[in-house]
């Protein structure tokens, strides 16, 4: 259907009277908004039903009466016909069509702020996809980067007595002072536990903490990112209570591996 049949359709002026359906009023309402014939025309009929509004709706006192008549020669009066006011059916119309007409464009009004909110959420809610998504990226190269480096330090964590089948794997970058723990070997912890990761000297055995993960169940990647300016001879992760512990539990050791078993 073209523009020239949609306006004769007539459902333009239904529109305008408010005596469309919900879903048809969504319809017309996007098509006015996507062609400028069609809401140039729905302006048109709007001002068109105003003007009849206001030539309507002045009130008309004036009454119609019959003659009076009498009959002398009876000398008898009789009952004098009085035709009722008849009803100003204009005045009404003029009226219901400028309720239908506000009605109409409060509903249109409240559409169009319901969708400039819809569209606004979405579109935020794409752009913190797409934040996301790009940051995700920058984060893989990175990893990528560091993971081919040849000076990278490779230290595989293997499982232990308490979970012999967890593993990890340490990625260490002296030049930075920092390491990249890839722990997706290990389990999910349990509730009021926390992983914390040791920096080893073997000879004496001295255990320094490089912090608890935090954030181990939300991360989806299992990558972290920590600090060493260690000269470490060894990793390890333990199960500790949250918060970590100034030592580490030997009998919750997950995981161990020293730096010059690494190939």
């Amino acid at each position: 259907m073209n523009i020239k049949e949609y306006i004769a359709s007539g459902i333009l002026e239904l529109y305008v009277a408010g005596s469309l359906s919900e879903k048809e009023n969504e319809e017309v309402h996007v098509a006015i908004q996507e062609n400028s014939d069609l809401l140039t025309e729905v302006l048109s009929i709007e001002k068109a039903i105003v003007k009849l509004t206001a030539a309507t709706s002045k009130k008309d006192a004036s009454y119609l009466f019959t003659s009076i008549k009498k009959e002398i020669e009876d000398k008898e009066t009789k009952i004098i016909s009085m035709s009722k006011p008849k009803n100003n059916w204009l005045q009404y119309t003029g009226w219901a069509a400028s309720i239908l007409i506000g009605s109409a464009l409060i509903w249109s009004i409240s559409q169009n702020n319901q969708l400039k909110e819809q569209v606004a959420t979405e579109k935020q809610q794409l752009e913190e996809q797409i934040d996301k998504a790009s940051n995700n990226l920058a984060e893989a190269e990175k990893l990528i980067t560091v993971f081919r480096d040849k000076d990278i330090i490779s230290v595989p964590l293997a499982g232990q007595k308490v979970s012999p089948n967890s593993y990890a794997k340490v990625y260490w970058d002296k030049k930075t002072n920092s390491i990249y723990l890839d722990a997706k070997g290990l389990p999910d912890p349990p509730k009021g536990k926390v992983y914390q990761v040791w920096s080893l000297k073997l000879s004496p055995l001295t255990p320094t903490s490089l912090g608890t993960i935090e954030t181990f169940t939300a991360d989806t990647n299992k990558i972290f990112t920590i600090e060493n300016a260690n000269e470490s001879e060894a990793f390890g992760i333990t199960l500790e209570p949250a918060g970590g512990s100034e030592s580490p539990t030997l009998d919750q050791l997950y995981t161990l591996g020293a730096v010059t078993a690494a190939p």
